[in-house]
């Protein structure tokens, strides 16, 4: 998997320029920004209003109109917004409340006014699609069904890879069911229960995963996370085993009965009455589909709408190396050493004879490329402060365990593999010792390979591995003989010893 060249990721860059989209929900109206149009998204600006658009629409047919007050409030400041950031292109789409009220029409026109952009208000088989894409947006190599849980409407499409099925939608969204059960859990199950029972979507989900997509999903993912006291923060990825979520939800419903929930400060005021809901959802969902894991993706429709728009070959890149290219491009003190680097590792893997999987190579580039992130953070704090940066950093396409490990190389290229400076011990254990000392391994040969070089391009190149029985021998060229140095024999000599095998440095 070769990276591509940084001069044409810093070409790509330059010459794309900030979107917005302006997502207008049956729950929340939100704005987002992102630094440009590209495979990686980097959103600079993310605000959102809780309008509850929807929370009559399906008993009386129409958006209310304190809602609508308070939606149309939130669109001009969005314009505003976007006037202050200069943002390029606006894109805005609206859900399931504003495509099913009768005064829905009258609604869009006057937001359309406000917005300064056309709004297309997607059917329910164009929102499972754009949440769909986001999915595959954001996961690498998804396989499973995809549930988009809004205010009005619940959307389920099976994903495999690339490929989307037709996708379903369902009035089962938080204030849908809360509209139609008039508050009522004992008649919301049923509503539940009929709906999803026997679901064609649902029985395909099967050992397979399940990706749950919006908000108040992600709030029941934050509520686990602080309840299990999960060390990353991060709700892109989190996975949780399908048994476990199970028993959250059910205790979760208990705890509203009880009404305990009403205290939890998590959770946004407006949010709140719907977890319930989003429980029960989940739970049906869960015990008709019977999934492997349940996986919450932040990426959806937005990200699935701007997704779409790529050219087909951007489409097609790994989004977390992707990602990590552009932390390169921003970060590192020459970006083209990057590329060198995984060519210098490739190598040190081949003639070591170290066995490692597809994704173990994958993560091993995108650690070369994250590399030299934290020069300009003070040295005795380099290690913790690009261990916290890649575990909380705002990018897909990667589990959280393949978070900790590149945290965990790129820790030990900075704080050394001395025990008195070992990585926290709530990270090391989302991995398994193997892998734990698989990023020990990666992070000494950093620490080789950033000696010889000072981190810039062009030099790594001119030194070669040589393997002669359990020696690996490390070869410089004549032209860059005089880097050799002790020091780089005692760190040369430590990975060596990691990998089993003793070490040599020659100069010819």
């Amino acid at each position: 998997m070769p990276a591509r060249s940084p001069a044409r990721r810093i070409a790509k860059s330059a010459v794309n320029e900030s979107v917005a989209v302006i997502d207008i929900g049956s729950n929340s109206v939100r704005l987002v920004v992102y630094e440009a149009m590209t495979r990686s998204l980097s959103p600079i600006f993310n605000e959102k209003t809780l309008c509850g658009l929807g929370r009559e629409v399906q008993t009386t047919g129409l958006l209310a109109p304190d809602a609508v007050a308070k939606a149309i409030a939130a669109l001009r400041r969005f314009r505003a917004l976007c006037r202050v950031i200069k943002v390029g292109k606006v894109y805005a789409v609206a859900t399931a409340a504003c495509r099913d009220a009768k005064n829905g029409p009258d609604f869009i026109a006057q937001a359309e006014r406000i917005c300064g952009a056309p709004i297309e208000i997607l059917s329910g088989a164009r929102e499972a699609r754009l949440s769909a894409l986001g999915v595959i947006a954001g996961i690498h190599k998804a396989d499973g069904i995809v549930g988009d849980l809004g205010g009005g409407s619940l959307e389920l499409i099976d994903i495999r890879g690339h490929r989307i099925s037709k996708g379903s939608t369902l009035p089962l969204g938080g204030l849908a069911l809360q509209d139609l059960s008039q508050k009522s859990l004992k008649r919301a199950e049923r509503i539940v229960r009929e709906d999803l029972a026997g679901l064609p979507q649902l029985k395909a989900g099967r050992g397979r995963a399940f990706y749950a997509v919006g908000g108040t999903w992600r709030a029941l993912a934050r509520i686990h996370i602080i309840q299990s006291g999960y060390p990353l923060r991060v709700m892109h990825g989190y996975t949780i085993p399908a048994d476990d979520a199970l028993d959250f939800v059910r205790r979760l419903r208990r705890l509203a009965a009880a009404n305990i929930l009403a205290d939890i400060e998590t959770v946004a005021d407006a949010r709140r009455p719907l977890l319930t809901y989003a429980a029960l959802v989940m739970e049906y969902i869960i015990r008709v589909a019977k999934p492997k894991s349940i996986v919450f993706s932040t990426y959806g429709v937005r990200e699935g709408l701007l997704y779409e728009m790529l050219p087909a070959d951007e489409r097609a890149e790994d989004g977390l190396i992707a990602a990590a290219g552009t932390l390169n491009d921003l970060r590192s003190r020459d970006p083209r050493h990057a590329d060198d680097l995984i060519e210098w590792t490739n190598s040190f893997v081949r003639v070591a004879r170290l066995k490692e999987t597809e994704e173990e190579r994958r993560l091993r580039h995108a650690a070369c490329l994250l590399s030299d992130i934290g020069w300009r953070a003070h040295p005795d704090y380099r290690g913790e402060q690009t261990l916290n940066l890649i575990t909380n950093g705002h990018f897909g396409a990667i589990s959280h365990e393949g978070r900790a490990f590149l945290a965990l190389a790129i820790y030990y290229r900075y704080a050394g593999l001395n025990i008195e400076n070992e990585a926290p011990e709530e990270v090391r254990a989302l991995l398994t010792p193997h892998a734990v000392e698989r990023a020990r391994v990666l992070g000494a040969a950093f620490r080789v390979a950033h000696l010889i070089s000072a981190a810039r391009g062009g030099v790594l190149q001119s030194t070669h591995f040589r393997a002669r029985g359990r020696k690996i021998t490390l070869a410089f060229d004549a032209k860059v003989a005089d880097l050799a140095a002790d020091r780089i024999g005692s760190r040369f000599k430590q990975l060596a010893k990691m990998v089993g095998r003793s070490s040599a440095i020659v100069k010819h």
